[in-house]
């Protein structure tokens, strides 16, 4: 192993004008790469801490992925089951068409929701969202926000097409549902216990606060201001737990997590949290061309979108280095995520900017090519 190009490359990011970033890589169970740069303030004063954490954002969506994935293994819910089994809000949904709506032609089902095919959609001002907040004070519940959304007119019928949305949010509501616990339990009992993760949650307590490390917003001209801490778009009320963006958690509980699922979803000391084959199906293709196509729009060449992941499905004409199957997800705060059950190898890279699209198009694969480089591997 040789990761001196993959070292270089994370040192040469704060000179884009971020204030720092942090990757970690696991193989087996064992970190064979571990390396920040940068500082974890906004006057650059304070270097970057192993235990610094981040706003997820949608890297949220693995833990949320994840533990729908575990209860469909239970037997619990199916993935074709309609939404509105659990969550009767969801049982005569409306479709735009035109300047009127019309009756959806199907269910929505478990599978639209986390193939982001449901036809909802990332409308954070959803009139339906914002009386039920006002109703509430201010303190409505996941249940209550999900079964607002279901009085909003869908984008397309369920299954007809891929458009990123709050899907994961309603996700949670079903798997409150279904398991009957708050999902912040849910996760807590079936996910951070087992595997030993100590930070995640929905909440900026102040222990969380004290390490967060600062949190800036890209420009169009390229500058970067320091924003809120509390700055997460996605947290509606204090009692909603956003499935599709809402945890906050530090490196080091995300690698732990990363390489379970790597693992054959099994923790270092034994612990079980996924079948293999769940993890197979969590990570398979999802999409028809139709919805591969909106999905492309997106730019991560090479992939397609399974159960809540990209997932790698080609490795021609893109060149580059990687493996068939590899999948993962990202943050708006460009965080990123990777998992390569075929190699048993897992991959974390922390930072804390928002609005950067150069992080997806060039920082992401980059990084993804360093990893498998640095193994002596073309993928």
């Amino acid at each position: 192993m040789n990761f001196s190009e993959l070292t270089a490359y994370v040192d040469s990011i704060p000179a884009l004008g971020v204030p720092g970033c942090d990757m970690a890589v696991y193989q087996d169970h064992k970190q064979i790469y571990r390396h920040s740069a940068g500082f974890r303030d906004a006057a650059k004063t304070q270097p970057v801490k192993a235990d610094d954490t981040y706003w997820l954002f949608s890297c949220s969506k693995l833990f949320t992925t994840c533990a729908a994935m575990q209860l469909i293994e239970q037997g619990r819910m199916n993935l074709d089951d309609p939404v509105s089994d659990y969550l009767p809000a969801y049982k005569n949904l409306t479709v735009k068409d035109g300047d009127t709506v019309r009756p959806a032609k199907r269910a929505m089902t478990i599978r639209h929701l986390m193939s982001m095919q449901s036809g909802l959609n990332y409308n954070l001002e959803a009139p339906h969202v914002v009386a039920i907040i006002k109703e509430t004070k201010r303190q409505a519940t996941t249940r209550q926000i999900a079964d607002a959304l279901a009085k909003e007119p869908l984008e397309f019928d369920p299954g007809e097409n891929f458009l990123y949305s709050l899907s994961h949010d309603v996700l949670a509501a079903v798997i409150e549902a279904v398991s009957g616990k708050k999902f912040s339990e849910y996760l807590k009992e079936n996910i951070y216990a087992p595997l030993g993760l100590n930070t995640m949650s929905f909440t900026l307590t102040p222990e969380l606060k004290a390490r967060q490390a600062v949190q800036v917003m890209h420009h169009e001209d390229d500058t970067f201001t320091p924003m809120d801490p509390d700055d997460n778009w996605f947290h509606f009320t204090p009692n909603y737990e956003s499935g599709g963006a809402g945890l906050i958690g530090d490196v080091h509980d995300l690698i732990t997590f990363l390489d379970a699922i790597a693992c054959g979803g099994s923790s270092v000391d034994g612990k079980q949290i996924l079948s293999p084959e769940m993890i197979q199906l969590w990570s398979a293709n999802q999409l028809g061309p139709k919805s591969r196509q909106s999905f492309d729009a997106w730019k991560r060449l090479g992939y397609s979108y399974g159960l809540g992941v990209r997932t790698r499905v080609t490795m021609e004409p893109l060149g580059g280095r990687g493996q068939m199957g590899e999948f993962g997800w990202d943050g708006a705060a460009c965080s990123y995520a990777m998992i390569d059950p075929v190699n048993h190898l897992s991959a974390f890279f922390a930072m804390h900017v928002r609005s950067f699209v150069y992080a997806y198009d060039v920082i992401h694969p980059k990084l993804r090519d360093l990893v498998y480089q640095g193994l002596g591997s073309n993928g």
